[in-house]
């Protein structure tokens, strides 16, 4: 059978294309100038020309600030401006250096704001205000500059049917159809599940206007750096500028590097390319290292604080959301610095530097210095991964090699420069111990595909980096065996076959690791295993694994498991995990890993509100499903008035012949078939069918496991239910219920009274009477749109269910509620995750439309 070529795979198949092309175009562009010329040409800026560009950065960086500021008004939720300036430097640093924008600045706006109170409707609503500013800014202020200025494409690219001036009329008239639009259009639009309503015609004009000047002063800071004596109009240079952050955009290629160069160099054939590559090159350094850089010492500056407790409320604040942002800024700077060094690596060194540092050391260490940096910087790329994914082992290592390569930046060729940024990186690290936490193997982690093309696309941009520098040289064979102060273009050869084998090695030695893969089917013979944890365990839900309808995912330890069932793409776990906290993180993790490698989605079913925290660790998005009720058992008493409701159901079923009976799960193998009348016949009456998942069913060996309830009348069994037991006697519970249809009124109430005066007699402290979905929702003007809905279904939804009963059966107890939620991707995902988690539940998709 042949297989086809997912089409996930395709974009970033796509932007490695297109970033092998910018590299093409480079080399071809550059193909006469010498390296040591750009370099002459960067050291030769003026400090004044260096002083302005930096200036108008902060000036750009700050004028970014807005898109947020006015996404907040948007969305009408209060932020003070502190909160909303950290959120935009710390994402807009990220996204600018590394691209991928919705990943990584979406992902740090959902941290911030969710822990600032934004819902996942307003936070959504944030993040799309923010794109369609940024296009905005590029269309108002790219439309007008390609209509009144006369530009064209290379012609190297051989695009002779597009045209510049078309393409800003389409800008034009796209941002006039949105003022229109803002005008016109007072109703909201719905875009799967969501509703979004355009901003007022003010706050649309604001966003035009910030987001052309945040272009304009980006450009001026490119503009700002140019060689001197390059005679081009302001206008004219930002018509370039803009058109090559069109390209680079449209190209996916992270931060569009490359791509953006090669069009400058194109654009602009009448500078000496030589000095214009050293404007570029320090373009990069001042717009996009630098604020990365700060960001990442302001998050390190901050744990360092909050460990300290030598900050003010304002700045423990700050650390503690901070705390949610390391493993992203810490991966991202780790990967800068595998950058960095794998570049220096592939450039000459100094001759003056080399010489005097000859004179001090044998050219052995030099030349395995050299080596070793280079694979310190390839290593550095892929422990970065490991940062990103919390683990301990990896935060080992990142201190370990960033040391490392700032030691062996100097012993190389006293390259102070990286040395000095690799150490920064270090000290920004260093105070971070705590947000890496998961103790596992990094094989055990696989690459994602983004990841994967972060890592290629900077060692792409070494290996051409080292050819351009190189390209002198005459290659030979005895160029890999010459060893001399001189030799630079055979450290660069040797360290690059270093670079790359450490690369090669780390992906044969995932190929060739045995992959464990949980599949969808339950396995028997993981039953006693899960005993064993069941019978340790408080939670009383645990015993729902003892349906066999569920695959069991257990740590390595065998203490802990999650139980869980796939429907389509979404692969559910059933609650929190089961067995000892300690555990829970690096089986949620590798739950996740198990899903990513099945190309699916993982999903959180009825997770608690004191352990929200791991599943925002994994990016994933919160829904309150409801509300479970708990008894405190130590002061549960049928005296008193407020119980006197209870108290006479109970009296009145003794005084007609009811009688309360607690069966061993030794005995209850003989009931059985009598049991089996009672659920066939509850069945029919309610004109139902057996559900799942999350629901007991009735099942025999099932049933064994535990003791049973029963209700007799006139020494007939009349109902059933199934005791849930937790160890230390935590809490106890009922999962499957059943009554024959002529049973006394008042037979279930009798039922549970009894059982709960029983266990208290037993010493238990709670009695868990389970969940009231949809309860404790606000139907509130900012409450989330999920919220809103789910509090109209729970009002006036009793045709499909019986919400509003339920809870209000439940209260007759006098619980504790507890929340409940659904932790899942969401965004276009969520419709899909639902459709599957209500068939899972019901049994099927017949089920799902059943009573």
């Amino acid at each position: 059978m042949r297989r086809t070529i997912p089409l996930r795979i395709l974009p970033p198949l796509l932007s490695l294309l297109l970033f092998g092309g910018a590299l093409w175009i480079l080399h071809r562009a550059l193909h006469e100038i010498h390296y040591r010329d750009i370099l002459h040409h960067l050291h030769a800026l003026p400090p004044r020309q260096i002083a302005a560009a930096l200036g108008l950065t902060v000036l750009s960086y700050l004028i970014m600030t807005g898109y947020d500021w006015l996404a907040i008004r948007y969305v009408r939720h209060p932020l003070a401006p502190r909160k909303v300036i950290l959120t935009s430097f710390i994402s807009y640093a990220f996204s600018n250096t590394i691209g991928l924008s919705l990943l990584t600045a979406g992902s740090i706006r959902y941290r911030l704001y969710s822990a600032w109170g934004l819902s996942t409707e307003e936070i959504a609503r944030v993040l799309s205000f923010t794109v369609v500013t940024f296009w905005l800014g590029v269309g108002t202020a790219g439309g007008a500059v390609f209509v009144t200025q006369p530009l064209a494409l290379p012609s190297q690219l051989h695009l002779p049917f597009l045209s510049v001036r078309l393409l800003g009329l389409v800008f034009l008239v796209l941002v006039a159809a949105y003022l229109a639009a803002t005008h016109v259009r007072t109703r909201p639009f719905a875009v799967g599940g969501w509703q979004f309503s355009l901003p007022r015609p003010v706050l649309a004009w604001s966003q035009i206007l910030v987001g052309a000047i945040d272009w304009i002063l980006a450009g001026s800071v490119l503009y700002a750096l140019l060689p001197a004596g390059a005679h081009l109009s302001f206008v004219h240079f930002l018509g370039i500028f803009l058109l090559a952050q069109v390209v680079a955009l449209i190209s996916h290629v992270p931060g569009g590097i490359g791509v953006f160069e090669s069009m400058i160099l194109l654009s602009l054939p009448q500078l000496h390319l030589d000095a214009l590559a050293g404007s570029l090159m320090m373009y990069r350094a001042v717009y996009y290292l630098l604020p990365l850089t700060g960001a990442s010492l302001l998050l390190g500056g901050l744990e360092f604080f909050r460990q300290r407790a030598l900050a003010g409320r304002i700045v423990k604040g700050l650390a503690r959301l901070g705390g949610t942002l390391v493993p992203q800024l810490m991966a991202a700077s780790t990967l800068a610095g595998g950058a960095v060094l794998l570049f220096s690596g592939a450039m000459p060194g100094h001759p003056g530097r080399l010489h005097w540092l000859h004179g001090m050391l044998p050219m052995p260490v030099m030349e395995l210095s050299h080596f070793l940096g280079s694979l310190t910087g390839a290593g550095l790329l892929l422990v970065a991964w490991g940062l990103l994914r919390r683990l301990d082992a990896a935060y080992l290592l990142a201190v370990i090699l960033l040391a490392s390569g700032s030691f062996f930046s100097l012993l190389r060729g006293v390259d102070y420069e990286a040395a000095i940024v690799l150490g920064l990186m270090l000290l920004a690290l260093l105070p971070c111990r705590h947000a890496f936490y998961r103790r596992s193997s990094l094989l055990s982690e696989p690459l994602s595909r983004k990841w994967t093309m972060l890592i290629l696309l900077v060692m792409g941009c070494a290996i051409w980096l080292g050819f351009f520098t190189h390209k002198h040289v005459a290659y030979s064979r005895d160029l890999w065996w010459h060893f001399a102060i001189s030799g630079d273009a055979p450290r660069f050869l040797r360290a690059t076959v270093g670079a790359v084998s450490l690369l090669l090695f780390y992906a044969t030695a995932h190929l060739l690791k045995p992959v464990r893969f949980a599949g969808p089917s339950p396995h028997p013979a993981g039953s006693d295993q899960a005993r064993a944890v069941i019978v340790a365990s408080p939670q009383t839900r645990a015993n729902l694994a003892l349906l066999g309808d569920k695959s069991l995912l257990f740590d390595p330890t065998g203490t802990a498991f999650i139980m869980y069932a796939i429907e389509g793409r979404s692969w559910v776990a059933l609650g929190d995990p089961i067995g000892p906290q300690a555990e829970h993180q690096e089986l949620i993790w590798r739950f996740r890993e198990l899903c990513e490698q099945a190309e699916s989605w993982p999903v959180f079913y009825e997770v608690g509100h004191d352990t929200l925290y791991l599943y925002l660790d994994l990016g994933l998005t919160l829904l309150k499903l409801g509300e479970e009720a708990r008894v405190p058992l130590a002061g549960f008493s049928l005296e008193g008035k407020a119980r006197s409701g209870l108290r006479y159901s109970h009296r009145k079923a003794e005084k007609e012949g009811s009688s309360f009976e607690l069966v061993e799960a030794a005995d209850v193998a003989a009931l059985l078939p009598e049991l089996r009348q009672i659920s066939d016949g509850w069945l029919i009456g309610k004109k139902t069918k057996e559900k799942g998942f999350s629901l007991g069913f009735f099942h025999p060996e099932y049933l064994q496991t535990n003791p049973v309830a029963l209700v007799r009348h006139g020494g007939r069994i009349v109902a059933f239910a199934n005791v849930w037991l937790g160890a230390e006697r935590e809490e106890t519970s009922i999962d499957l219920m059943r009554f024959l249809p002529d049973a006394p009124n008042g037979t279930m109430d009798y039922l549970f009274i009894s059982l709960i005066l029983w266990a208290k007699q037993q010493g238990y402290g709670w009695f868990n009477l389970g969940m009231a979905p949809l309860a404790g929702l606000a139907n509130r003007p900012h409450a989330p749109l999920w919220h809103r809905a789910g509090s109209l279904l729970y009002q006036h939804g009793e045709h499909f269910y019986n919400f509003k009963g339920l809870r209000t059966y439940k209260e007759k107890f006098d619980p504790v509620w507890e929340p409940r939620y659904l932790a899942s991707p969401g965004g276009l995902a969520l419709p899909r995750i639902m459709t599957n988690l209500a068939t899972l539940i019901s049994g099927g998709a017949r089920g799902m439309v059943g009573k």
